[in-house]
C-alpha cells in the first residue's frame, strides 16, 4: 500500500510540476498571506493529492473536514517550511512512520478530532523545533514507549478525550520534555498518577479533569512545580489522596465534582487557600460555609478571588462571609440556585470587593436598594454581572448600592420591564449590556445619569420606537447597538446627545428610510453604520443622499433589505462618502445600478455585491471607474453575463475578485490583464465554454505566477465534463481560420460545378458499380465468372413490356423454334420469383453469351431496360467481351439517344440490326435476311476484335443487296437488313 501511495504522489506531484499555473487542486492561498493555505471540505481521500501540488515555500497549512484517512510517508516531505500544520477533523486512522519527514521547522500540529487509535513510535522523529501537539478527540488507548523524545522543544501538549489508562507509560513519554508547560489529560480512563518518573520541573499547567482517578498514587514533590492543576470531575478522589502532597507552587487549583472535603482537604494541605476554586465542593449551607470561611481566615487575611460557583447554594443568607478573609478582586456565585441578591448586604464587610457575578442563576427581578443604609453602600464595587438569569423585572434605584460600577451584564435575561429610575446613579458605568431580553421601550429618563457610558447594547429586544431625547446624556456614547428589534421610526431628537457615537448598529429592524437629519448629531463621528435587514427601498433615482455630512464614515452595510431588496440606487445615494472603506449590497435584488452610484466612493477598499441582482446583472460601463483604491471586489452570483474592460478595467488596485456563481461564457484576458494587482480570482461555478473563446483565459491562468485561480484544475467544461478548463484542446484554435475557409469554399464550389458533369458522364457507371458490389457480397460474382461455355442461356432479352407482343409472337419462334434451337431468357418466364429483381438481372446478363436488346421508344424510357443495357455494355467494354445486340423496332433519331450516351458509344463501335418496317419493298425477305443475321450473330465468338467498321444503317434493297453480301462475308461484322 505504502509503493501505491508513493506511485500515486509521484504522479501527482509530476502533474503539479506540468501544470505551472498559480492554483491548487484541493487548497487555497490565505488572500492575506500566500504563504497560508487551506484546504476544507475537499473530496479527495488521499494526501498525497491534496497537497502535492502546493509550494515550497507553505508556512501555515489548515486541512480540515476532509475525508482523508491515511497519511503516507513523505507526505509532507515537499514543505520543508512548514511551520503550523491543522489536520484535525478529518478521518485520518493511520500515520506511518516517516508522514511528518522533513519538517523541521515545524511548530504547531494539531491532529485532533479524528479516528486515531495508534502512533508509531517514530512518527514524531525529527520535529525538534514543535512545541504545540494536540491529538485531542481521538481514540488512542496507550502511548509507544518515549514517543514524544525528539520533541525537545514541546511547549502545550494536549491528549484529552481519549481512552487513555496507563500514566504512567504518558509520564515516560513526556519525563524528558525540559520545555513542556502545559500537559492536558482531560477526559480519559485514568485511574491513578502513580509513575516511577517524575513530570518535567518545567511543567506549570497540568490538566487531569474527566477522568477515573479513585488516588493520585504520587510522591511528595509530583506537584510541586506545577502552578495550575484541575483535577474536577474525578467523582471518586478522595480528599486523603493530598496528603503529604507538596502544592505550595499552585496558583490555581480547581477540584469541582470530586469527593474531597473542601475544610479538610484545607486543614491538611499546604496549597496557597486563596488560590483554590471552590466551585462544586459541596458549599451548600451555611455551617459549611462558616466553617469554610474561618479555616481561610486562619490561613490568611486577604483573597484575591473566591469561587463558590456550582455549590447549590440557595440563599445569601446561607453565605455568612463575613468569617471570611476580605476579597481583593471578585467573589464568583455563578451556577447557584439563587433567586435574589437582595441589595447584596451579605457583602457588607467585603467593601474592598471590585467584581460579583452571579451568572446562571435563578434570579427573577433585581428589587430597589434606594433605602439601604450608608454602610451597605459598595464604592469599590465596578462590576456586577447577572446573565443567563430569568430576570423580568428591574426596579427603580437598583443599583444604589452601587455607584461606581464601570460594567453592568444584565443581558440574556427577560427583562420586560426596565424602571426609567432603574439606573439612576450610575454616572461611573461605561459598558451596559441589555441585549437578549424582552425591553419594548426606552426613555429619556432611562440612561439621564450615564454621562460616561462608552458602550450600551440593546440588540434583540422589542424596541419598536426611539423616543425624542433617548441618549440626551449619552455625550461620550461611542458604540450603540439597536440591532434585532422592530424599530419602525426614530422620533427627530432621538439621536440628540450623541456627540461621540462611532458605531451603530441598526440592523434587522423594520426602518423603511434613512432620514438624513438624524445623524446631524454625531456626523463627524460616526464611522460604522449598520442599516442590514431592514425595510429600506427606493422607488426614484432622484433623492438626495443621506449620508451627504458622514465625513468620517468608513463601514456601511445595507445588506438584505426585506421583503424585496433595495431594488433601485438612486444616483446620488452614496454622494458625499469620501471616506467609506468598506460596503456591503449584500441580497438586495438590485435591477438598477446608476453609472455614476460609486462616483464619490474614492476611498473604497472592499465592496460585496453578491446575490443582490435579480436575473441578468445589467451592470453599465463606468460604474466602478473611480474606485481606483479598491482591493477587494466581491460579485458573487449576481447573473453577470459579460466581464467587460469598460466595467471592470479601472479597478487597478484590485487583489481580489469573486465572480463564481456567474453566467458569462468568456472572459476577455484584456480585462484581467488592466487588473495589474489582482492576486486572487475566484470564477467558480460559471459556465466558461471550452473553446477559442477561452484560449487566451487558459492561457492566462496556466501562466501567469501572480493570480491564483480558486480551484482552477476542478473548473469543469459545461459541455463535456470529462475535460477541464485549463487542458481543454486548443490546437485547432492555431489553425489560420481564413486559410481553411478559402480552400474549404472553393473546394465546396468545386464539388457543386463537378458535381453535374459527374452525374451526367458516369451516373450509370456508378451505378453499374454498385450493383455489381452488391452482387459481390451476395456471392453471385462467382457464377458471374464462369466460362462462356457453361452459360444458362444463348441471349438474354432485354425488352420493354409494351414490345413483348413483338418479343412472343416474332423473336422467341425465330430463334427458339424454325429449327434454331437457342435458349432464350425472358423476363416473365425465367426470373427467378421472390428475388430482388436486380439480382435477377444482373444474373440473367451474366448467365447469358448474348444480350438482345430490343430498342424502341418505350424502352428508352424504362429505368431497368437502361440497367439492362448498361449492364450488358460493361462487358462489352471492360470485360472485352461482344455479348451485346441491338435490334432497333422503329427508326429513332440521333438526338433521342443523346442522353444515352453509353448507347451511342456502343452504336458507333458496332453494327445493329433494324426491324423492317412498312417501307421495305420486300419486307419477308428484309424479314428473312434480319433473322439469318442475327443467328448468325448469336453463333459468333464474344471474343471482340481489335477493329471494327460501321455498315450502312439502311433497310435491305434488291438494289444494294450485292454491298449487303459482301460485308455478311466478313465475320467482324453485323449486317442490317
Amino acid at each position: 500500500m505504502a509503493a501505491h501511495h508513493l506511485l500515486f504522489a509521484a504522479i501527482v506531484l509530476c502533474a503539479a510540476q506540468l501544470i505551472r499555473g498559480y492554483s491548487f487542486n484541493n487548497c487555497i492561498a490565505t488572500y492575506s498571506n500566500k504563504r497560508s493555505f487551506q484546504c476544507i471540505h475537499r473530496t479527495d481521500t488521499y494526501m498525497s493529492a491534496i497537497v502535492n501540488d502546493l509550494p515550497k515555500s507553505t508556512i501555515n497549512l489548515t486541512i480540515c473536514l476532509n475525508h482523508v484517512w491515511h497519511i503516507p510517508n513523505n507526505s509532507f516531505v515537499h514543505l520543508p517550511n512548514l511551520q503550523n500544520l491543522r489536520l484535525d477533523h478529518n478521518h485520518l486512522r493511520i500515520m506511518e512512520p516517516l508522514a511528518f519527514h522533513n519538517l523541521h521547522y515545524l511548530k504547531s500540529l494539531n491532529l485532533s478530532f479524528n479516528y486515531i487509535s495508534e502512533l508509531n513510535s517514530s512518527l514524531f522523529d525529527g520535529l525538534h523545533n514543535l512545541t504545540f501537539l494536540s491529538l485531542t478527540s481521538n481514540k488512542l488507548k496507550q502511548l509507544p514507549e518515549g514517543i514524544f523524545y525528539p520533541l525537545l522543544n514541546l511547549d502545550t501538549l494536549i491528549i484529552r478525550q481519549n481512552v487513555l489508562t496507563d500514566y504512567s507509560g504518558i509520564a515516560k513519554s513526556v519525563s524528558n520534555l525540559t520545555n513542556l508547560k502545559t500537559l492536558d489529560l482531560c477526559f480519559n480512563k485514568l485511574t491513578s498518577l502513580h509513575s516511577n518518573v517524575s513530570l518535567p520541573q518545567s511543567l506549570a499547567v497540568f490538566y487531569v479533569c474527566r477522568n477515573n482517578l479513585y488516588t493520585l498514587g504520587c510522591e511528595g514533590s509530583f506537584f510541586k512545580s506545577v502552578e495550575v492543576i484541575d483535577l474536577s470531575y474525578n467523582s471518586e478522589l478522595p480528599t486523603m489522596a493530598f496528603q503529604g502532597l507538596d502544592l505550595r507552587s499552585v496558583k490555581y487549583l480547581r477540584l469541582r465534582s470530586t469527593s474531597v472535603n473542601i475544610v479538610k482537604f484545607l486543614s491538611i494541605s499546604n496549597v496557597p487557600a486563596g488560590y483554590v476554586d471552590f466551585s462544586g465542593t459541596g458549599l451548600q449551607n451555611d455551617s459549611l460555609i462558616s466553617e469554610f470561611c474561618k479555616l481561610m481566615r486562619k490561613k490568611l487575611n486577604w483573597i484575591v478571588k473566591l469561587r463558590l460557583g456550582n455549590n447549590g447554594i440557595r440563599s445569601l443568607a446561607d453565605i455568612p462571609l463575613y468569617y471570611c478573609p476580605k476579597i481583593k478582586e471578585a467573589l464568583d456565585l455563578s451556577h447557584n440556585n439563587l433567586k435574589s441578591v437582595g441589595c447584596l448586604c451579605f457583602l457588607s464587610r467585603q467593601t474592598y470587593l471590585k467584581r460579583f457575578d452571579a451568572e446562571h442563576n435563578h434570579l427573577t427581578s433585581l428589587q430597589s436598594c434606594e433605602k439601604t443604609v450608608q454602610n451597605t453602600v459598595y464604592w469599590n464595587l465596578e462590576e456586577l454581572s447577572y446573565r443567563y438569569n430569568r430576570i423580568l423585572s428591574v426596579n427603580s434605584n437598583a443599583f444604589h448600592h452601587t455607584p461606581n460600577i464601570k460594567t453592568l451584564k444584565l443581558n440574556i435575561n427577560t427583562i420586560a420591564f426596565l424602571d426609567r429610575k432603574a439606573l439612576s446613579g450610575l454616572k461611573m458605568l461605561e459598558t451596559l449590556r441589555l441585549d437578549n431580553n424582552l425591553l419594548t421601550d426606552v426613555f429619556s429618563e432611562t440612561f439621564e445619569d450615564q454621562v460616561n457610558l462608552q458602550t450600551l447594547n440593546l440588540r434583540n429586544n422589542r424596541i419598536a420606537v426611539i423616543f425624542n431625547e433617548t441618549f440626551h446624556s449619552l455625550k461620550n456614547l461611542t458604540i450603540l447597538d439597536l440591532g434585532g428589534n422592530k424599530i419602525t421610526h426614530i422620533q427627530p431628537s432621538g439621536f440628540n446627545g450623541l456627540k461621540s457615537l462611532a458605531k451603530l448598529y441598526l440592523d434587522g429592524n423594520n426602518l423603511r428610510q434613512i432620514d438624513t437629519s438624524l445623524y446631524r448629531v454625531f456626523q463627524d463621528t460616526l464611522t460604522a453604520l449598520d442599516l442590514q435587514s431592514n425595510q429600506i427601498r427606493f422607488l426614484s433615482e432622484h433623492i438626495s443622499s443621506p449620508f451627504m455630512n458622514l465625513s468620517k464614515l468608513s463601514d456601511l452595510k445595507l445588506g438584505e433589505q426585506k421583503p424585496y431588496g433595495l431594488t433601485l440606487v438612486p444616483r446620488s445615494f452614496f454622494r458625499g462618502l469620501h471616506s467609506l472603506k468598506s460596503l456591503y449590497l449584500t441580497n438586495n435584488n438590485i435591477n438598477h445600478l446608476a453609472p455614476d452610484a460609486f462616483d464619490d466612493l474614492t476611498s473604497l477598499r472592499f465592496l460585496t455585491l453578491d446575490n443582490c441582482c435579480v436575473g441578468l446583472a445589467q451592470l453599465l460601463p463606468g460604474v466602478f471607474k473611480n474606485l481606483r483604491n479598491l482591493t477587494r471586489l466581491i460579485v458573487e452570483n449576481m447573473g453577470i453575463g459579460n466581464f467587460s474592460k469598460e466595467i471592470f478595467g479601472n479597478l487597478t488596485e484590485l487583489r481580489l475578485l469573486q465572480l463564481n456563481r456567474n453566467v458569462m461564457q468568456s472572459i476577455p484576458v484584456d480585462t484581467l490583464e488592466s487588473l495589474s494587482k489582482l492576486e486572487y480570482l475566484d470564477i467558480r461555478n460559471i459556465p466558461l465554454s471550452c473553446t477559442c473563446e477561452n484560449k487566451l483565459l487558459q492561457n492566462y491562468t496556466l501562466n501567469n505566477q501572480h493570480v491564483q485561480v480558486v480551484y482552477l484544475y476542478n473548473i469543469p467544461c459545461p459541455h463535456d465534463l470529462k475535460h477541464r478548463l485549463y487542458n481543454f484542446d486548443t490546437k485547432v484554435c492555431d489553425m489560420d481560420i481564413g486559410e481553411y475557409l478559402f480552400f474549404g469554399t472553393a473546394a465546396v464550389i468545386f464539388l457543386f460545378t463537378l458535381t453535374p458533369l459527374l452525374y451526367v458522364k458516369l451516373y450509370w457507371k456508378m451505378k453499374f458499380g454498385y450493383y455489381v458490389f452488391r452482387s459481390w457480397f451476395s456471392e453471385q460474382w462467382s457464377r458471374l465468372r464462369e466460362k462462356e461455355e457453361n452459360c444458362k442461356y444463348d441471349a438474354f432479352i432485354s425488352y420493354n413490356s409494351s414490345d413483348e407482343h413483338w418479343v412472343i409472337n416474332q423473336l422467341v419462334p425465330n430463334l427458339e423454334g424454325n429449327g434454331s434451337s437457342f435458349k432464350l431468357c425472358l423476363h416473365h418466364r425465367d426470373f427467378e420469383l421472390g428475388r430482388d429483381i436486380v439480382d435477377n438481372i444482373v444474373s440473367a446478363v451474366y448467365s447469358s453469351r448474348k444480350t438482345i436488346c430490343v430498342v424502341s421508344r418505350s424502352f428508352l424510357q424504362s429505368e431497368w431496360c437502361s440497367l439492362e443495357i448498361q449492364l450488358a455494355s460493361y462487358r462489352l467494354f471492360d470485360e472485352h467481351r461482344d455479348v451485346l445486340l441491338l435490334v432497333f423496332l422503329e427508326p429513332i433519331a440521333e438526338r433521342q439517344l443523346s442522353s444515352y450516351h453509353r448507347m451511342r458509344k456502343v452504336m458507333l463501335k458496332k453494327t445493329y440490326l433494324q426491324w423492317p418496317g412498312p417501307g421495305c419493298t420486300d419486307p419477308m425477305q428484309a424479314q428473312d435476311l434480319f433473322w439469318n443475321q442475327l443467328r448468325r450473330a448469336m453463333r459468333m465468338d464474344s471474343r471482340v476484335k481489335t477493329e471494327e467498321k460501321d455498315i450502312d444503317k439502311a433497310c435491305v434493297n434488291p438494289e444494294n443487296k450485292e454491298h449487303l453480301e459482301n460485308h455478311i462475308s466478313d465475320e467482324n461484322f453485323y449486317l442490317l437488313p
